[in-house]
């Protein structure tokens, strides 16, 4: 995929942050976006921001692969060819050591920001292979190679992630798919209100001192990869606030 090869690009998790903004570029860019989120009404706003119907709801929780499947085939068959995937879906719950965490955090966060994003790449990896083109970014985090307390299963999640990224691009050589990851570090957006069960106080004192990441900081590095020529992969970008220099160690401004 490059900037000149307009098509279908699915993304999931497009009803906020990273995914939303993602969305609105690429419809910006004249693609056709299949925009897979949970919230009906959120994807309806999308849909009326990006105007001239280049967005494209589709309502299903990744967890859900026949809710998954069949949200895409309502609109697939009447889409222009797929050229692109953003595996964006993904969150983090509770933030604490492991002793003191609820199973069920643990869950969702393996069957969202794992078995999601499995459930995306197995409906829409064959069509890419079958056109010999296309490219699959998958949303990563620095979590996954820095370790800090609190980050232990949401963590685990986004290695995971990394490394198949690594072994999607072994296994799809020479079928002209690409794979990239792209792995940001804090940044303001749902994300941390999400992980704090919708405390807004305490995810915004988070960001106490520090200027963080923007969506659009992450979606500009999605759009990137994704503008590169045929013949270059990017394998991984690692994105951090200046304030920020390893996992959630902070250097924190002080007037």
């Amino acid at each position: 995929m490059s900037s000149q090869e307009l098509g279908t690009v699915v993304v999931s998790g497009a009803s906020s942050g990273f995914g939303r903004c993602t969305t609105l570029r690429l419809a910006e860019q004249g693609h056709t976006v299949l925009a897979v989120a949970r919230r009906a009404d959120r994807l309806a706003e999308l849909v009326e921001q990006s105007g001239a119907g280049q967005v494209l709801p589709a309502v299903a929780d990744v967890r859900d692969l026949e809710a998954l499947q069949n949200a895409l085939d309502k609109h697939l068959p009447h889409c222009p060819p797929v050229v692109g995937l953003v595996n964006n879906a993904g969150l983090s719950r509770g933030f604490g050591p492991m002793h003191s965490a609820k199973v069920d955090d643990w869950r969702q966060m393996v069957d969202t920001n794992v078995g999601g994003l499995l459930h995306t790449t197995a409906l829409l990896l064959p069509r890419l292979i079958a056109s010999g083109r296309g490219h699959i970014v998958n949303i990563g985090s620095i979590a996954a190679s820095y370790p800090y307390t609190g980050g232990n299963v949401y963590a685990a999640t986004k290695a995971f992630v990394h490394q198949l990224s690594l072994s999607m691009r072994t296994d799809l050589e020479g079928t002209g798919v690409r794979v990239s990851c792209i792995a940001p570090g804090m940044a303001r957006t749902e994300f941390a209100l999400v992980r704090y069960e919708g405390d807004q106080d305490r995810a915004d004192h988070l960001y106490d001192g520090v200027s963080p990441l923007s969506a659009e900081d992450i979606a500009a590095a999605v759009l990137w990869c994704l503008s590169r020529p045929p013949h270059v992969n990017v394998n991984l970008i690692e994105i951090m606030p200046t304030d920020q220099p390893f996992g959630l160690g902070l250097t924190r401004r002080h007037a």
